[in-house]
């Protein structure tokens, strides 16, 4: 994406449907028993989520496994490519952009080149994660953002310490809102205090353009149909979160979408909160604690992702390319729960309607 001096009228269609707010699944890694990349399957994977109502996809971040880095897998670019790939020949008949995010993470010269291979691919921003870098103080976090940003348009990341984040307080997202190029910020700290320290941070910038997603998986309807009313130069600034860059949205996407486009519904409209909408926040949240094993301490976080999609035929199996990286004791049967307990959260007939096709 072009900075503000030649932007292209397609950079301005990201930008708009950036802040206008979209559903951009986290993307898993697809592999064979053999733990090799099943490249059919993680085409399949990105066609489910454009036929679903994706508005972008979001690839090399923790859903796609931090370690397809790993020069013994080599997988990095391959999987970025596939994606983009899917996204270029998507947007053919589209008149909305597909949002391409591209997670980066490590320390600067690492996550500056990965910035670049993304930018080289197509992608349209880089998702910075700060988990690498844990001595670092907010003035060093960010001149690394600022480094990224030179490279490719930015999206703030707050991930939960559970798997990997670290805390980020309000003086680093108040600083992280004056780079020119930072575009969007996810809050996916698990934590409402953590939650406002940055929706306050953003209040207080004065960045009316900066758009706000959450990667609260334990409270995604909630973040989406809050008004979140702070105080600016005295006066109340009210502000939504506007889409989602999730792994939950990785399965049964197709009813994430529709629930993403009622919250925005009851957001724009400004009245009370339907009592279903609220009844539906509490079974995405279950939902959400079978799949990501919260009662594991998310730990079979993916390997449930895996195994949702493993069951509708996306995947294969729940293999990851860390072996010791499975289901937990008791997740399975978790899983079985909220399949038979919440069937309009699933999106099975469309997967069975396209599954040949995606996979053709």
């Amino acid at each position: 994406m072009a900075g503000s001096d030649g932007t292209s009228p397609r950079d301005l269609r990201v930008l708009d449907a950036i802040r206008r707010g979209i559903v951009i699944p986290a993307h898993p890694l697809a592999l064979t028993a053999s733990r090799k990349l099943d490249e059919r399957r993680q085409r399949g994977l990105s066609r489910y989520y454009v036929a679903a109502g994706a508005g972008g996809l979001a690839v090399g971040v923790h859903t796609t496994q931090f370690a397809i880095r790993d020069p013994r897998y080599g997988l990095h670019r391959p999987v970025l490519e596939i994606a983009a790939e899917e996204m270029r020949r998507a947007e053919e008949g589209r008149n909305e952009p597909l949002v391409g995010i591209a997670g980066v993470c490590g320390p600067t010269p690492q996550a500056v080149r990965e910035a670049e291979l993304a930018g080289l691919l197509g992608y349209d921003a880089a998702l910075v994660s700060l988990g690498a870098l844990r001595a670092a103080t907010d003035d060093d976090l960010v001149a690394h953002c600022r480094a990224v940003a030179d490279v490719l348009p930015v999206m703030g990341f707050y991930l939960q310490p559970a798997v990997g984040g670290r805390r980020l307080g309000p003086r680093f997202w108040r600083a992280f809102c004056e780079l020119p190029r930072a575009v969007a910020i996810k809050i996916a700290p698990f934590n409402r205090y953590q939650t406002l320290d940055v929706v306050r941070a953003v209040v207080e910038s004065g960045r009316d353009d900066l758009a706000l997603y959450t990667g609260n998986d334990d409270s995604i309807v909630v973040d989406l149909i809050t008004p979140w009313r702070l105080r600016r130069d005295g006066r109340p600034v009210e502000r939504r979160i506007v889409g989602g860059l999730l792994g939950h949205w990785a399965f049964w996407t197709r009813e994430a979408v529709d629930i993403h486009r009622t919250c925005r519904g009851v957001a724009d409209g400004g009245g009370d909160v339907p009592t279903d909408l609220l009844r539906t926040a509490v079974e995405v949240t279950d939902a959400n604690a079978a799949v990501f094993d919260a009662a594991g301490d998310f730990r079979g976080c993916i390997p449930g992702i895996h195994e949702v999609l493993r069951r509708q035929g996306l995947l294969e199996g729940t293999w990851c390319l860390d072996p010791a990286e499975a289901l937990s004791p008791g997740q399975a049967e978790e899983i079985d729960r909220v399949i038979r307990a919440y069937p309009h959260l699933r999106d099975d007939d469309l997967v069975a309607a396209n599954l040949d096709a995606w996979l053709a």
